[in-house]
């Protein structure tokens, strides 16, 4: 075995070359005593890849790829599919889709009501050995008794509910926040309230049930201090938020597409209150809502396209620029919330799994290099930093630049 004393460094308390085995040693040797960073890695528990149901804008092997090229090695995948993954037979298709063609561990959800209709319960006792969580992500569930079954049920297989959070009759039609940018042009706007109401109502089930809690993409400021109170009360609660809501509010809003995502851009106060809570362990992880569409689904302006961005390709250097480069927060801080914490809250393991980067290197983003399907993202001519140059997963290069 070769000396581990060398220049690479390695970022990551789960982490360490003298972990690696000989085989990841000896894919690591070309970079000794570079200027790159080795990271474990990256793991992203919101991403939409779009199969089995919706191949047209994104597959299981389109979607690993770029997620490799982020330096992810494990992604959750949402629910919203064809069939609905609501039984044991429907996540079979999906399953072996996984199986025959991501290169990365790739992890499914449950629903939590059949076809995510949010009438009636799935099979979750069925699912639960094969599943991460139960997530009727792109739809909140609406009825209170539905939800509170849904948590007594996953509190007895140990499982999270992972909850997209959004009252209906609220929207009204909305599909950009109902603030400046939203007044000043003429749209319809989504409140605030539609978020964070869903997000108290189900943290008084919390309270009641002791389910195991998990908050999709959080927007909006009443939504961090909701969480803050609920795990100061000691609620088994997390959530996520995604860069987008972090760099960006809705004083950054075009009359194009790719600035339309579900929850939207909120206001500079927001975005301040995501902030906060991200510096002061509030908000848990990053996770990307990575949703590709077809160029026709999001060429239709505001009102019209479809609600979904994507982001797994420039999670990290979107991060890494703005708030490890700016000093807000370390490296090491940055890896456990795109790395470590993910996989502690869902009990995912790490494996012989890596990331090597150049964080010197500049580049902007030019959405037509993606390897993901989708090329919707608000991050288009913005220059960032840092490069992923390899990605290993169970020992096997699965991105190399």
């Amino acid at each position: 075995m070769m000396n581990t004393k060398m220049k690479l460094k390695s970022v990551g308390c789960s982490i360490h070359p003298s972990s690696f085995s000989n085989s990841a040693m000896e894919l690591l040797f070309p970079f000794f005593n570079s200027s790159y960073v080795v990271f474990p890695g990256f793991c992203d528990v919101h991403v939409h890849l779009r199969e089995p149901g919706f191949s047209y804008k994104e597959t299981i092997k389109t979607g690993t790829a770029a997620c490799a090229r982020g330096g992810y090695t494990s992604v959750c995948a949402m629910a919203n599919l064809k069939p609905v993954p609501d039984s044991l037979e429907n996540l079979k298709v999906q399953r072996q889709l996984i199986e025959d063609t991501a290169s990365i561990h790739v992890y499914p959800y449950g629903a939590i009501t059949v076809g995510e209709q949010g009438e009636v319960l799935a099979d979750l006792e069925e699912m639960a050995p094969y599943v991460a969580g139960f997530s009727d992500d792109g739809r909140g569930v609406q009825s209170r008794e539905i939800m509170k079954q849904a948590m007594e049920k996953a509190k007895s297989l140990g499982k999270v509910i992972v909850a997209h959070c959004e009252v209906n009759e609220l929207l009204k039609g909305g599909y950009i926040h109902d603030g400046a940018y939203c007044a000043a042009h003429g749209h319809k706007g989504i409140c605030s309230a539609s978020e964070y109401e869903q997000i108290a109502r189900d943290l008084e089930l919390v309270a009641e049930t002791g389910c195991a809690y998990h908050v999709c993409h959080i927007s909006t400021k009443e939504s961090v201090d909701l969480i803050r109170k609920a795990k100061k009360q000691g609620l088994d609660v997390t959530c996520e938020t995604a860069p987008h809501y972090l760099v960006m509010d809705d004083s950054f809003l075009q009359e194009d597409g790719r600035f339309k995502m579900n929850p939207p851009l909120r206001s500079p106060e927001d975005r301040i209150a995501l902030v906060e809570g991200l510096l002061d362990g509030t908000i848990d992880m990053i996770a990307t809502d990575h949703a590709p569409h077809s160029r026709e689904e999001k060429s239709k302006g505001l009102a019209g396209s479809a609600f979904g961005v994507v982001g797994i390709e420039t999670a990290f250097p979107v991060m890494y620029t703005h708030f490890v480069k700016t000093g807000q927060l370390t490296l090491e801080r940055l890896v456990q919330l795109i790395s470590e914490n993910p996989r502690k809250r869902f009990h995912l393991p790490m494996g012989d799994d890596f990331t090597v980067w150049d964080l010197d290197e500049e580049f902007a983003v030019d959405p037509e290099q993606f390897l993901s399907m989708g090329r919707a993202t608000p991050f288009a001519g913005w220059k960032l930093n840092g490069t992923c140059v390899l990605t290993v997963c169970q020992g096997k290069v699965v991105y190399s630049r």
